[in-house]
């Protein structure tokens, strides 16, 4: 009886002890720091299909662009794809149809979305923030007299997409542009702090109850 007794206090210490070594591995994985993410991306992109990336299962594409391409946009688009609880877009040219998809697809995710647009080219022809205001997504334009000439993403809290490209066809097809794409706490928060006061700032609620002194 004592042997038995024996191997089943070594079984359950053998269980123990695996259960021990699985809890550390997942403790030293949640508490390792995160890897640090900083990638430059050049624009014009080459033009190839970005259809995978929106039908990841997809096995075939009939269109007639090249497939199988990591572009700078195709890498661009699963940046933004890759938000999973928030995405926060200061932009001001938005015409690009696949960003609009891309963001469009997250809100049916139920990620949490904010766009904040320049009034003037929010209103222009083939702008997308009327398309993304029908989807029910929270929209806010820059009312004060100078264009919001900004053009950054913030993902997650934690993931800043920032540079001189306006997502439009032109500045992805024909422009020379760059973006940056980093996890840089120091360079994330400032920007994220910039948000915050520009959609404070452009609040219908306050915009409706008391009159800015024009800008200088």
């Amino acid at each position: 009886m004592s042997v038995i007794w024996t191997v089943k206090v070594l079984g359950l210490g053998v269980v123990a002890l695996s259960l021990s070594v699985e809890v550390l591995t997942w403790l030293r994985r949640r508490l390792r720091p995160e890897e640090a993410l900083t990638e430059a991306l050049f624009f014009p992109s080459q033009v190839a299909c970005v259809e995978h990336i929106f039908t990841p299962f997809l096995h075939h594409c009939p269109c007639d662009l090249p497939h199988g391409v990591n572009t700078s946009f195709s890498r661009l688009l699963r940046h933004i794809m890759s938000a999973s609880s928030s995405l926060d877009v200061c932009m001001f040219a938005f015409s690009n149809m696949h960003l609009s998809r891309a963001v469009l697809a997250l809100c049916r995710k139920g990620v949490i979305i904010r766009v904040l647009a320049d009034k003037d080219y929010a209103a222009i022809s083939g702008s997308q923030i009327g398309v993304l205001r029908k989807a029910g997504i929270c929209v806010r334009c820059h009312e004060d007299s100078g264009y919001m000439h900004h053009k950054f993403a913030v993902l997650d809290g934690r993931l800043l997409v920032t540079g001189s490209l306006n997502w439009t066809l032109t500045a992805v097809q024909s422009n020379l542009e760059n973006v940056l794409v980093t996890k840089e706490p120091g360079a994330v928060r400032p920007f994220i702090q910039e948000f915050h006061r520009l959609w404070e700032l452009n609040d219908p609620a306050q915009l409706g109850h008391t009159k800015r002194p024009p800008s200088k």
